[in-house]
């Protein structure tokens, strides 16, 4: 069994698992200001300063935005 890579920083390889995740509907674990939260990719939005992580949340099918700029780790789950 592989280690699910974990990201701290928007690297390129961070941002390439990120439009994987997107395009392949994959789940995201990520912490954002202290709380974990598990989404299903929907869409990268870029505004004109920042980008976000449009994530669904299964339970309730809510669609979140999340900063990538306030991402203290994320990782994409098999």
């Amino acid at each position: 069994m592989h280690a699910i890579p974990e990201y701290t920083s928007l690297t390129p390889d961070a941002l390439d698992a990120l439009e994987r995740a997107v395009r392949e509907r994959r789940r995201v674990a990520l912490r954002r200001r202290g709380s974990e939260y598990v989404v299903v990719a929907e869409r990268l939005d870029t505004n004109e300063r920042e980008e976000a992580l449009g994530g669904r949340l299964p339970m309730t099918g809510e669609v979140l935005l999340f900063p990538l700029r306030e991402l203290e780790f994320f990782a994409v789950l098999p």
